[in-house]
């Protein structure tokens, strides 16, 4: 279940750490955001050194679609209810910050990159899409609507968001990590004041950032409170014509297209983890129905974290931390996060202020309707009297048959038929392997 990045594409090898060593910033993990928060402290004339467990992009971030776009579905009608006006503008203009500089980075690159207009489409109602149109012009974005769109199906509407882009992950990290300090095949064991334990050595530094898509530490900050994790489906075709930018469907489970290269790459059927879904089935059946001359060619899962209110919690890991820095909760925008993520923490890092700051502060207000959701799911599976038990918090593990994984509900970790782990937040494989 290889993504069709991986394809086309080698990634540069580092070496592990040896023995011990001392820098300035040290980022725990290599994806996307572990390596622009690494690039732009580096382009700010600070030392910084990244680890990361396995090798670099070889978790969620090389399992993305690569849109990026300030466009983040029906979002800002939302965020214009729940924080008003003045910082539903701020997450806009962060974002579309983050898209202007990503996209200039990646002009910079050799990974395809090009610019797309986003849009959010409906196929019945578009009373949801007609209020985030409304939102729109109360925040200033330009957003603009259509009646119909270039697909192999009718659509009622959709509101389109010019000049936003698409690439290839692998390819820009490639480019973004060839002039880093970084060591894989580095697990991070232990934090001991500022010292990091290694397998192989000790890493201090004065700064740490914590960029492990779900927080890998439990005792500071209530991640496990703060986060649950979706699943999410993708299916390539080739020979199936191209579309013209970046379309989801505004539905839940709904449809999403994007053309990567001589492909064509359809989502949907996401679920929260541990749960039943649809799986691969959304796209497949909308791949035979709408583009029946095509041939699947590849076909991955990958897995985002969810926050409590729609935002990302970038900032301070908890407030007895001030020198452990945190990035998480992208809410599948992962992209247009990670930049937006490593231009906060390197002000935060330098000292200097950001507008942004107290926006995605994870430590805001968790009083939102998700966070009595994930404690009542959590509480059920802890109570569930039944084997396995997911190491991270010892929630009841259930098999997921399709992609063939034991799944914690509650958190999210992940571990194949063997118990080997395949995401996190667990840090361990299961200590006695099950039984499908």
């Amino acid at each position: 279940m290889d993504s069709v990045w991986e394809k086309d594409v080698t990634m540069p090898e580092f070496c592990r750490l040896e023995g011990d060593l001392r820098t300035d910033v040290l980022i725990i993990g290599g994806g996307m955001a572990g390596l622009l928060c690494a690039h732009t402290l580096k382009k700010a004339g600070i030392d910084c050194a990244l680890i990361e467990e396995n090798r670099i992009m070889g978790g969620v971030s090389g399992r993305t679609t690569a849109k990026l776009t300030a466009q983040h579905g029906l979002t800002y009608h939302k965020l214009l209810k729940t924080l008003g006006a003045e910082r539903a503008r701020l997450y806009y203009q962060a974002n579309r910050q983050a898209v202007a500089d990503l996209g200039a980075l990646a002009e910079q690159a050799d990974c395809d990159f090009a610019r797309k207009s986003n849009f959010i489409y409906a196929t019945g109602s578009t009373r949801q899409l007609e209020a985030e149109q409304s939102a729109y012009e109360i925040l200033g974005i330009p957003g603009r609507w259509q009646s119909t769109l270039s697909l192999p199906f009718p659509v009622t509407g959709a509101l389109e968001l010019p000049g936003q882009g698409q690439f290839h992950p692998l390819k820009l990290a490639r480019h973004i990590a060839k002039d880093l300090k970084i060591y894989e095949n580095t697990k991070a064991l232990a934090f001991i004041g500022n010292r990091v334990q290694t397998p192989h050595g000790t890493v201090t530094a004065e700064k740490i950032i914590v960029a492990t898509h779900f927080p890998l530490l439990n005792k500071h900050g209530a991640y496990f409170l703060k986060l649950y994790q979706q699943r999410s489906y993708v299916v390539a075709l080739e020979n199936a014509p191209g579309v013209a930018g970046m379309y989801l469907d505004c539905a839940e489970n709904g449809l999403s297209l994007r053309s990567a290269g001589p492909w064509l790459l359809l989502g949907g059927g996401g679920h929260r983890t541990g749960k039943r879904g649809l799986g691969w089935a959304l796209p497949e059946k909308a791949a035979e129905k709408y583009y029946p001359a095509a041939k699947a060619v590849a076909r991955w899962a990958t897995q985002d974290c969810m926050s409590l209110d729609g935002m990302p919690y970038i900032g301070h890991y908890s407030k007895t931390t001030p020198d452990l820095y945190v990035v998480t909760g992208f809410q599948k925008w992962g992209m247009s996060s990670a930049m937006a993520a490593a231009n906060l923490l390197t002000d935060l890092i330098r000292g200097e202020e950001n507008p942004y700051a107290q926006l995605f502060s994870p430590q805001r207000s968790m009083l939102h309707k998700q966070l009595l959701w994930n404690t009542v799911e959590s509480a059920a599976n802890l109570l569930r009297p039944t084997a396995p038990r997911c190491p991270h918090l010892g929630c009841a593990l259930h098999w997921n048959n399709q992609e063939h994984s034991w799944d914690c509900p509650c958190h999210g970790s992940r571990f194949d038929a063997y118990g080997n782990r395949l995401n996190g937040p667990a840090t361990d494989d299961l200590k006695h392997p099950p039984t499908a």
